[in-house]
C-alpha cells in the first residue's frame, strides 16, 4: 500500500518548490512474539526477538506473562533500568526509535546495543510501515500528540495480535510511561498501562532496581525547605531571540578544578572581545554543569571581576547551609588592578545538557536510616550529586557511577540515581576502570565485526603489495624508542650520496594499507582516536596484530612503510623532498641509551652506527634553526615507574633523563610532519587536515611576567621568539633551577593545540614551533589523524585512490572535532594514572622529606612542586576544625603571607610528605612544611595537598613533537 504526502517548499535560493514524499504500508512486518504464527518469520539479523513464553521478573501489578512497551520519554530517561539483565522482552516502536535518536545520540546508541543483545529479547518493531499501526496527524494535532498517540494505537494492535496465539497463558502488552496525560488517554482506552516507578516497585524479588530509577520530575523530589536558591532559567525558544539580537552569548561552561564557585565560559562564534567570560558565585553559576552549552548575559563593567586567586573545595554536607556559600563567595572578592578585570556574566539559561554518567564514591548522610544520601565525583569540575539509595552501608567504600536527573530551583545539588557500583575504591583494578570511564576512554575489547576486518594469518607481502611501491630494504635503516617499546610506527636512515650531499630519511608505518576507509576498523579506529598510555598498561586505538606485528616496523622483518626522504646539504639545507610508499627491513630495534651508546663509543663504525652519528649531526643544526626561527623549548617533569615484578606496585619513582637522541628523533619527526603538511595543503587546500597551535593571549601571561619580575627577570611576551630568547636569558647563578621553574610555568601559559581542516579555517600557525604549517604523520598506529593525512598523501602521490569523505570539509571538521576530544581526555587519563600510581608509591613510605618549588601563590594557599617526583600539590594554610591563620595575600607580586612568614613563587621550601590513609575518598596526600616555618599559635602543622601531577607515564618519544 501506498501512501503519498506533498507539500510546498523553499530553497535557498529563494525559489519554491513541490515535494512529493511516498510512505509504503506493509503487511508482512512480523509482531517479533516467538509464539506468533499469524506473523512471516523474522528475517535474520542481530537479536532474537520476543520470547515465546517471557521470562522476565514477577511483578505484583501483572502476574501473568506480558512483554512491555514503552514510550519516548521512559526510554530517554530509564535508560539505565532498561540495560539491567532482569528488564527483559521489550518492544520498541520505530516512533519511539526515531524521536531518541533526534533528541540523544548517545541514548540511541545505547539502546540500539541494547536491541541486539540476544539475552534480552528487546525488539524493534517499524509501527510506521505497519498497514494497522500507522496512523495520519490529525489537523490541529501536534506532533507530539500524533506520536502519543501512534504509541498507543500500536499497544491495542498488540494485544489484539496477541489473542490469537494458541497458550495456555495470553500473553499482555503493558504500556509504561512517565507521562500523566498519555497514561490516563491509555487507561481510558482499555490499556494497561503504569509508571515506569510503578511497575519497577512491583518488581519485589528485585528491590535494589528502585536505586536507579532516574528523578525525572524535579516537583517530586523536592527538599524539604522549598527554599528558591536559584534564578529559573530562561525558555529555550527566548534564548536563541536573545542569542541571535545579541542580547545573550552562547557557548561552552567550563568549571573551575580549584573552586567550585568560579568558571569561564568560552563563547562560540566570532566574539573575539569576549571570548573567554568569568561567571563567579553559586546563583551566577545557575545550576550549569562542566561542559553544557549555556547561554550568558554579560554583566556591566562595573561588576567585572578577576580570576580568583583562591583554592575552594565543596566539602560541606549541609546542602541548605546557603549562608555558609554566601560567606565563601565574598572570599572570592579581592581589590585588584583595573588590568585584572575581565568580562563576567550569569548563566541565564541551558542550550544543551552534557550529562554523563559520572564515576566517584558515596559520601553517607550522618542521619540514621537516612536514604539521601551525597554523591562526590571523582572529577572535582562536577557539582555532588544528591541521590536516594538503601545500599547506603555496601556502597560506602565503594566507586560507583552516578547518573544527573535534573536540577531543581530549590536543591542546593543536582538530583541523580544510583547506576553501578565498580568495586572497591583503592583496588589497582577499579581505579584504573574509574579513570578510563571518568575520561571516556573507549576501551572494551575489539568486536568480531572489527576484527574481521584484520588480515588472515601467516601474511606477507605479495606483488599486488609491492605496486606503486619502492623497495628500500638494502638501506640502513634502524628504529629508536623508550624500551620495551613494541608499537614502533617510525624509523630513520642517513647515508651519503655520490655527490657529496646527504640522504636522510623518515620511515613510517603505512598502517592505511590496512584500515581501509569506511569499514568497522576504520570506524572503530576514527572513534578510538588515539592510543592511551597508561603506568601499567596500553588501550591501543587499532587491534594488536596490527599495532605490535604487521604495522610495528620491528627489526629484521619486512615491513609496509611510507617513506619522507630528503636530500641535504651539510648545513641541513634541504634541496629535495620525494615521499614515496615503500617496503623496508629495519636493521636494528635501538632504545634511546643504546642508540647514545652508539654515538658515543670510539670503537664502533658500522654502518647503522655511522648513519645515526650523521642524523644526530644533523639534528642538532635543525634544532638551532628551529629555536633561532622562534620555537619554544619548554619544560615539564617527568617521571618513571620502576615496579614490582610481582605485585606491580611502583617501587621506585624518578625523574626521566632526556638524552641527545630523544632530540634527534624528535628534529626528524617534525621536518616530516612539516614536509607533509606542505604536500598535502598543495594538493588540497580546501581538505588538508593540519595541527596548528593558538597563540596565548596576552593575559595568560601575566603570572609568568609576574613572577619573573619577583626574582628581578624580564619576561618578553610579545612573540614566540621574544619569549624563547627571554627564556634563554632568564638564568641565575644562585639559583641553577629557576630556568627550568619559568619553563614549566610558560607550559601552564599555553593553549591546546589542535587538529583542524584547511578549508574552515584561516591561522594555521603554530605558535610552539613557531612553523606556519603543521601536521602529524608519524604516528598512525597510535594517532588516527595520521591515518587521514596518509590517506591523502598516497593520493596526492598516485599511489591510492580518494573517496568521498576525504574530500568533504565538513565531515573532516567532524573527525578533527573528535580527534582533538580524544587526545584531551587521553592526557587527563595518563595524568590520572600518574598521579594514582604516586599516591601508591607513598603507600610504602612513612615519611619522605624532599625539597619543593612554589609555583603558584593563591589567597589561601599555594601550590608546590617536588621536582624529584614531578608530584605537585595544594597546600591549604587553615584547616577545619581548627583556628585559621592569619594570612595576607598580594597579587601584584604574587605574595602570599602566613602570619609573619611571606612565600613567593618559585621560594624553595622543604615538606615531609606522607600518605593520607585516613582519606579514600580524594587520595590525598598530606605535607608538612619543614622550612620555612610558619610560626604562628594553633596553626597547624599538617597541610593537606591533593596530587594533581603533571608528568606523564612512560611512552613513546612522539609526545615530544608538541
Amino acid at each position: 500500500m501506498l501512501k503519498s504526502r506533498t507539500f510546498l517548499k523553499r530553497t535557498r535560493a529563494g525559489a519554491v518548490v513541490k515535494v512529493v514524499r511516498e510512505h509504503y504500508l506493509r503487511d508482512d512486518i512480523p509482531c517479533g512474539a516467538a509464539a506468533c504464527r499469524l506473523c512471516p518469520p523474522r528475517p535474520a539479523g542481530p537479536g532474537v526477538g520476543l520470547e515465546a513464553q517471557p521470562s522476565g521478573a514477577a511483578s505484583s501489578l501483572c502476574s501473568g506473562p506480558h512483554y512491555l512497551l514503552l514510550d519516548t520519554n521512559l526510554l530517554l530517561h530509564q535508560i539505565d533500568i532498561l540495560e539491567d539483565p532482569v528488564i527483559k522482552n521489550v518492544i520498541i516502536l520505530q516512533t519511539v526509535l526515531q524521536e531518541v535518536r533526534n533528541r540523544s545520540a548517545p541514548v540511541y546508541k545505547r539502546i540500539r546495543d541494547v536491541i541486539q543483545t540476544p539475552e534480552k529479547h528487546f525488539y524493534s518493531f517499524t509501527n510506521e510501515h505497519h498497514r494497522e499501526t500507522y496512523i495520519e496527524q490529525k489537523q490541529g494535532e501536534s506532533a507530539n500528540d500524533r506520536n502519543d498517540r501512534a504509541i498507543r494505537v500500536a499497544v491495542k494492535w498488540y494485544n489484539e495480535h496477541l489473542k490469537d496465539i494458541e497458550d495456555e497463558e495470553k500473553i499482555q502488552v503493558i504500556f509504561l510511561t512517565n507521562d500523566r496525560s498519555n497514561k490516563e488517554k491509555a487507561l481510558e482506552e482499555g490499556i494497561t498501562a503504569y509508571t515506569c516507578e510503578e511497575y519497577i516497585k512491583s518488581l519485589t524479588a528485585h528491590p535494589d532496581l528502585v536505586d536507579r530509577l532516574a528523578c525525572v520530575s524535579d516537583e517530586g523530589k523536592e527538599i524539604e525547605s522549598g527554599k528558591i536558591i536559584f534564578p529559573e532559567h530562561i525558555p529555550l525558544s527566548k534564548l536563541q531571540q536573545g542569542i541571535k539580537s545579541g542580547v545573550y552569548l552562547q557557548g561552552t561552561y567550563r568549571a573551575s578544578r580549584d573552586n567550585y564557585l568560579e568558571a569561564t565560559v568560552w563563547v562560540h562564534g566570532d566574539a573575539e572581545e569576549n571570548k573567554e567570560i568569568i561567571i563567579q558565585g553559586l546563583k551566577h553559576l545557575n545550576r550549569a554543569v562542566h561542559e553544557d552549552i549555556v547561554a550568558v548575559e554579560l554583566l556591566t563593567k562595573d561588576e567585572w571581576v578577576a580570576p580568583s586567586s583562591v583554592v575552594l573545595q565543596d566539602d560541606g554536607q549541609n546542602e541548605d547551609d546557603i549562608e555558609n556559600e554566601e560567606e565563601k563567595e565574598n572570599i572570592l572578592k579581592t581589590t585588584v588592578n583595573k588590568d585584572m578585570l575581565r568580562p563576567t556574566g550569569k548563566v541565564v539559561g541551558i542550550i544543551k545538557r552534557n550529562w554523563r554518567p559520572f564515576c566517584g564514591m558515596l559520601s553517607k548522610s550522618e542521619i540514621k536510616e537516612a536514604r539521601r544520601h551525597l554523591f562526590t565525583p571523582a572529577d572535582r569540575r562536577i557539582p555532588r550529586i544528591r541521590i536516594e539509595t538503601r545500599q547506603a552501608d555496601t556502597l560506602e567504600g565503594q566507586r560507583i557511577i552516578v547518573a544527573i536527573d535534573g536540577w531543581p530551583r530549590n536543591s542546593r545539588y543536582p538530583n541523580g540515581h544510583f547506576v553501578k557500583s565498580l568495586g572497591s575504591a583503592g583496588d589497582k583494578e577499579t581505579e584504573t576502570e574509574v579513570l578510563l570511564l571518568e575520561h571516556d576512554v573507549p576501551h572494551q575489547p575489539f568486536s568480531q565485526n572489527v576484527l574481521s576486518f584484520l588480515p588472515k594469518m601467516p601474511w606477507s607481502i605479495t606483488e599486488q603489495d609491492m605496486k606503486y611501491r619502492e623497495d628500500l630494504r638494502h638501506l640502513y635503516v634502524c628504529s629508536v624508542d623508550p624500551p620495551g617499546c613494541t608499537d614502533i610506527d617510525d624509523a630513520l636512515h642517513c647515508r651519503e650520496l655520490k655527490n657529496g650531499n646527504i640522504e636522510v630519511g623518515v620511515h613510517i608505518a603505512d598502517v592505511s594499507h590496512f584500515i581501509r576507509p569506511g569499514n568497522a576498523l576504520d570506524e572503530e579506529s576514527a572513534k578510538r582516536g588515539t592510543t592511551v598510555y597508561l603506568c601499567e598498561k596500553r588501550i591501543d586505538m587499532v587491534p594488536e596484530l596490527l599495532s605490535s606485528n604487521l604495522c610495528s616496523l620491528r627489526s629484521n622483518v619486512d615491513r609496509l612503510a611510507f617513506s619522507c626522504i630528503w636530500e641535504m646539504n651539510h648545513k641541513a639545507e634541504i634541496l629535495k623532498t620525494r615521499f614515496t610508499k615503500s617496503i623496508i627491513n629495519s636493521k636494528a630495534s635501538l632504545t634511546y641509551a643504546e642508540a647514545q651508546m652508539r654515538i658515543d663509543s670510539a670503537t664502533m663504525n658500522d654502518d647503522i652506527t655511522t648513519s645515526l652519528r650523521g642524523l644526530n649531526k644533523l639534528a642538532k643544526i635543525l634544532k638551532k634553526k628551529r629555536i633561532d626561527n622562534g620555537a619554544l623549548t619548554l619544560s615539564s617533569p617527568e617521571v618513571r615507574f620502576h615496579m614490582d615484578s610481582e605485585t606491580h606496585d611502583p617501587i621506585d619513582l624518578q625523574t626521566k633523563e632526556l638524552k641527545e637522541t630523544n632530540s634527534m628523533v624528535e628534529e626528524f619527526m617534525l621536518l616530516a610532519n612539516v614536509s607533509v603538511a606542505q604536500k598535502i595543503y598543495e594538493e588540497f587546500p580546501e581538505f588538508a587536515l593540519l595541527r596548528k597551535h593558538p597563540a596565548p593571549p596576552p593575559s595568560n601571561y601575566d603570572i609568568l611576567v609576574k613572577a619573573a619580575k619577583s626574582k628581578n627577570l624580564e619576561i618578553k611576551t610579545d612573540s614566540a621568539k621574544s619569549l624563547a630568547e627571554s627564556l634563554d636569558k632568564a638564568e641565575s647563578p644562585t639559583f641553577p633551577y629557576l630556568n627550568t621553574l619559568l619553563r614549566i610555568l610558560t607550559t601552564r601559559c599555553m593553549m591546546q593545540a589542535v587538529y583542524f581542516c584547511s578549508g574552515m579555517d584561516n591561522d594555521f600557525h603554530h605558535y610552539g614551533l613557531a612553523s606556519p604549517i603543521y601536521t602529524h604523520f608519524t604516528s598512525p598506529i597510535r594517532r588516527y589523524a595520521d591515518i587521514i593525512v596518509h590517506r591523502l598523501l598516497a593520493v596526492a602521490v598516485g599511489a591510492d585512490i580518494t573517496y568521498p569523505e576525504l574530500t568533504d570539509k565538513h565531515k573532516l571538521a567532524d573527525i578533527c572535532k573528535n580527534l582533538n576530544y580524544r587526545h584531551k581526555m587521553a592526557q587527563y587519563a595518563q595524568r590520572a594514572s600518574v598521579a594514582f600510581h604516586t599516591q601508591l608509591f607513598f603507600k610504602t613510605k612513612e615519611v619522605v622529606n624532599e625539597d619543593a618549588y612554589i609555583l603558584f601563590v593563591r589567597k589561601n594557599a599555594v601550590v608546590v612542586l617536588i621536582p624529584k617526583y614531578g608530584l605537585e600539590g595544594t597546600v591549604f594554610f587553615e584547616e577545619k576544625g581548627k583556628p585559621a591563620p592569619r594570612l595576607d595575600y598580594d597579587p601584584e607580586e604574587p605574595s602570599l603571607t602566613v602570619e609573619d612568614t611571606t612565600l613567593h613563587v618559585f621560594d624553595k621550601v622543604q615538606v615531609n610528605v606522607m600518605l593520607d590513609a585516613s582519606n579514600i575518598q580524594h587520595q590525598k596526600i598530606r605535607m608538612v612544611m619543614v622550612e620555612p616555618k610558619i610560626l604562628a599559635t594553633d596553626v597547624p602543622a599538617n597541610l593537606s595537598a591533593e596530587i594533581s601531577s603533571k608528568s606523564e607515564p612512560e611512552k613513546k618519544k612522539k609526545k615530544l613533537q608538541k
